[in-house]
């Protein structure tokens, strides 16, 4: 049977990189990934208040992990083929609707579900490869990568544990490892859709701590105690916004990018978009997490899980977004790292009162903000160059 002319049509030559920006389908694509974000808050809470902290954390690293791998192949697939025309409109609408299935797997993923997330997960890679060797046959070093990952996930779905978490984790390395195999050559991607389509998505998965406050005080009396730390919680949200979007590393990030050559440019991005930002969301994650178990008593003590879960998830912003500096050579990120190893200190104060723990994490992240400013401002200027 021949498809219609209108549905198999070649793709033509991207714009320039200065043209191709994200497009509002990309947007509707990542609303759809970060309800899957929401699923794993929802998962580390449910280890939280069933006392398996350890086995919740591992279940939220473990999905993140196949999940991310093909989150991250989306936003190169749009890089390469702009969703222009209604063929790919269609087929990237599917590719949500395999996004969706995994995500409601998510929650008994681990209990009875999993044969649901590989069949989402089988329409993601088939949907992803099917658009993808239109644009570049370099994907097809790809493709039996993203296929073995799917099996180890099918045959953890009929085994139960250790095995499932033991085959899960084999699927994590075999995609996040993936790269050293595959090479960089033949992905020629383009700077400023990369660096705003992370950005757009960072803002959106921010949006995630701020759900988790409206949830967490759902059905409570508005109180000083309760709008207290709904607008410390908020703080903090609005902190990690800052450390991320505050100065000027997404206009260095892209002038780095641009000024690669595009096997460096592709080693860089994976690098800087896809290994850092894992730290960064995972802690968004985390605090989320932590914010949903405080809010509804905020004075009180939290549980040891609880209070390691909020200072992790800070800690762990800190640490991905200084490495995500670092591999764009923005310097200066000695101050992050020496806050992420505070940050795990702020434990102490939980144990007190959630209230003071999050105070501390606000003023904690408030000062790296504060000392990398000023420390920029009375950094020397470079001496022109003589001619």
């Amino acid at each position: 049977m021949r498809l219609p002319g209108w549905f198999t049509e070649r793709i033509e030559s991207a714009p320039p990189e200065s043209e191709l920006r994200v497009s509002t389908l990309e947007l509707f694509f990542d609303l759809v990934f970060v309800f899957t974000v929401t699923q794993l808050t929802n998962l580390l809470v449910d280890g939280l208040q069933a006392g398996k902290p350890i086995e919740g954390a591992l279940r939220v690293l473990l999905v993140f992990g196949v999940i991310w791998w093909m989150y991250a192949g989306y936003a190169w697939l749009t890089n390469a083929i702009p969703p222009v025309r209604p063929a790919r409109r269609m087929l990237i609408l599917l590719g949500m609707a395999g996004f969706m299935i995994v995500a409601l797997a998510i929650p008994s993923v681990f209990d009875g579900d999993g044969t649901a997330f590989a069949i989402g997960y089988l329409l993601l890679i088939t949907v992803h490869a099917g658009l993808y060797l239109q644009a570049t046959s370099a994907f097809a070093r790809v493709v039996p990568f993203n296929l073995g990952g799917l099996a180890l996930i099918g045959v953890a779905s009929l085994v139960g544990a250790p095995y499932n978490y033991l085959l899960w984790g084999a699927a994590v390395l075999l995609l996040w490892g993936s790269p050293y195999f595959i090479g960089q050559k033949g992905f020629a991607l383009k700077a400023g859709h990369i660096v705003e389509r992370h950005g757009l998505l960072v803002i959106v998965v921010l949006g995630e701590s701020i759900v988790a406050i409206g949830i967490g005080a759902q059905g409570l009396h508005v109180g000083f105690t309760l709008g207290l730390a709904a607008v410390l919680a908020l703080a903090l949200t609005a902190c990690l916004w800052w450390l991320y979007f505050g100065g000027d590393d997404e206009v260095r990030a892209e002038h780095t990018l641009a000024g690669a050559e595009p096997v460096r440019r592709t080693r860089l991005i994976l690098g800087a978009y896809f290994y850092a930002h894992i730290p960064m969301l995972l802690g968004v994650v985390a605090v989320a997490a932590g914010v949903k178990k405080l809010i509804g008593h905020p004075v009180d003590p939290l549980k040891p899980s609880a209070a390691v879960t909020l200072a992790v998830g800070v800690a762990l912003f800190l640490a991905g977004n200084a490495w995500f500096r670092q591999v764009l050579d923005i310097t200066g990120n000695r101050v992050r790292n020496a806050g992420a190893l505070v940050a795990l200190v702020t434990t102490a104060l939980g144990l007190w009162s959630g209230l003071a723990q999050l105070t501390a994490l606000v003023v904690l992240v408030t000062a790296v903000i504060t000392l990398e400013r000023r420390s920029v401002l009375h950094s020397p200027l470079p001496r022109p160059v003589a001619h």
